[in-house]
């Protein structure tokens, strides 16, 4: 592990100060990704910045009947929530087919939010990879592509966005709250948190140099079946090849968002008009673009047979 300068900011402002001052700079709380990618040296930040200490910890009621998150929330204590496990079951759902305990116990809100990439790939400093280094190529396309995604991908990158817990905030419309280096403040729709790909894959977020995320805003609940099914290669601590989020009301209606598939959460509210006619049209509107490999064809149908399932869940 390479040297690093090790701070503990005083505030939100100072820590958002602090990074946008070093482009080479990183916050840290749990450290649950970011500490292995310092270890390989993928990450290699000359300037930590720990925010534990800036009490945004709480789960609390808006005044619009919402919740609003801090980013530091643990997993472990918004998967058990008392009004998370109530009315957002699928976002309780999610956090715990994610990971395990220990890490659960250590990841935070904003941190999940912000997880890098599995792709092998991008973890072989041996192998060119432009999420790592930009510009070198792309090894997963013409490689081992049988966890990478089918749908967003582009040229450049084919990676899969990680994070089960974004898969139920993407269906729930949950809204980023952050701050930037300069003292204002935005919200940004978890729907334009995360970006595609495209030519610049490195380029992961909408997120300034600097600019903190400091909770999330979840809206009123909207009631229905919350429904979290994770298909995985073994049962437990590992990312998905194929996950569905859903919230499905009793008519049938409702709203999906699909992980596993690719470089951001995906969802698509077209398909959603679909869903009392089953699965299958549902799916082919989500997925209507697609570009799958030969070894990664199979999700596309692990996608519909996934929702399939959800679906006959919610009907009882």
């Amino acid at each position: 592990m390479r040297a690093f300068i090790y701070q503990r900011a005083l505030s939100v402002e100072a820590a958002a100060q602090a990074a946008a001052s070093n482009p080479e700079a990183k916050f840290i709380a749990g450290g649950t990704n970011l500490l292995d990618l310092m270890k390989l040296e993928i990450e290699t930040p000359t300037h930590l910045i720990d925010v534990n200490g800036l009490g945004l910890d709480k789960i609390e009621p808006t005044s619009e009947g919402g919740l609003r998150i801090g980013a530091l929330v643990r997993n472990t204590d918004l998967a058990a929530h008392e009004t998370v496990r109530r009315d957002y079951a699928l976002l309780s759902r999610a956090l715990v087919a994610g990971a395990s305990g220990q890490l659960r116990n250590k990841a935070t809100t904003a941190g999940n939010l912000l997880q890098r990439t599995r792709c092998p790939y991008f973890y072989d400093p041996n192998q060119p990879c432009n999420k790592r280094q930009p510009g070198s190529g792309c090894s997963a396309i013409g490689g081992f592509t049988r966890q990478h995604a089918v749908v967003g991908t582009s040229d450049a990158c084919i990676a899969t966005h990680p994070s089960d817990m974004a898969i139920a905030m993407r269906a729930l419309d949950a809204v980023v709250e952050t701050v930037k280096a300069d003292g204002s403040q935005r919200s940004i729709p978890i729907a334009d948190l995360h970006r595609l790909p495209g030519n610049t894959p490195h380029i992961e977020t909408v997120l300034e140099r600097g600019e903190f995320i400091t909770g999330v805003i979840l809206p009123p609940p909207i009631g229905g079946r919350h429904i979290y099914r994770k298909v995985r290669d073994r049962a437990s601590y590992a990312f998905a090849l194929v996950s569905v989020g859903a919230v499905i009301q009793s008519d049938g209606t409702g709203r999906v968002a699909v992980g596993g598939v690719a470089h951001k959460p995906w969802r698509v509210e077209a398909a959603e008009t679909e869903l009392p006619k089953g699965a299958r049209a549902a799916a082919g509107v989500l997925l209507a673009d697609a570009r799958p490999t030969e070894q990664n064809r199979f999700k596309v149908n692990l996608v519909e047979r996934t929702l399939a399932a959800v679906i006959s869940e919610a009907r009882g």
